[in-house]
């Protein structure tokens, strides 16, 4: 009964966490209907959209303890200790860019501003550093965790986060117009583009 009740609640926490983000990420949109008070409310809705992924983060947890009885091994075949080092060489990268990203996109990414500036730093090679970072957390989370329901779960985050990064970047064009489109010609939206060698 527990592990039905989590995992509903795990479902719910994501949709909301999904639908909040991406209105986050739509000031610029959002604009026309809120007025002045839109970038401010985008802010807010931001927020509540990452208690959403922490309550998520939480159901993962507990999930391991209270998986679905679904007729699927859970657990990895492989001792915990060998999915605890695959979790920690995941987290690198992951932290690497979440941090990076967070430096470089200042208070932007925690709260969007209409007078900020396009970003620059890791933001000069790659469009989504945070949200790659993010992407791989989950895969990390799970793999630490030691199930492969959560592993196979996580699957379902690549085209959420796909998702919220082409709602925010239709944003951006919104905001920056010409200057993000040439943006994005050269920058490589989760991977570094190979620089075109003048001939």
């Amino acid at each position: 009964m527990l592990n039905m009740i989590n995992f509903i609640i795990l479902v719910i926490a994501g949709i909301l966490m999904s639908i909040l983000y991406v209105i986050s990420v739509s000031p610029q949109k959002m604009e026309k209907r809120w007025g002045d008070k839109a970038y401010k409310r985008c802010g807010a809705i931001r927020a509540w959209s990452m208690v959403f992924l922490f309550i998520v983060v939480i159901n993962y947890v507990i999930y391991t303890f209270y998986p679905l009885n679904i007729g699927l091994i859970n657990r990895f075949p492989w001792p915990y200790w060998v999915s605890l080092i695959s979790a920690v060489i995941l987290l690198v990268p992951s932290i690497y860019l979440m941090g990076m990203g967070m430096k470089d996109a200042g208070e932007e990414a925690v709260r969007p501003d209409k007078s900020h500036t396009m970003y620059g730093g890791i933001y000069e090679k790659i469009r989504h550093p945070q949200a790659f970072g993010e992407l791989i957390l989950w895969f990390a989370i799970a793999i630490a965790c030691h199930s492969i329901h959560l592993t196979i779960l996580s699957l379902i985050w690549i085209p959420v986060w796909i998702w919220w990064c082409v709602v925010e970047e239709n944003d951006l064009i919104l905001r920056y117009g010409d200057p993000y489109k040439e943006y994005q010609k050269r920058t490589g939206m989760f991977l570094p583009r190979k620089s075109k060698r003048s001939r």
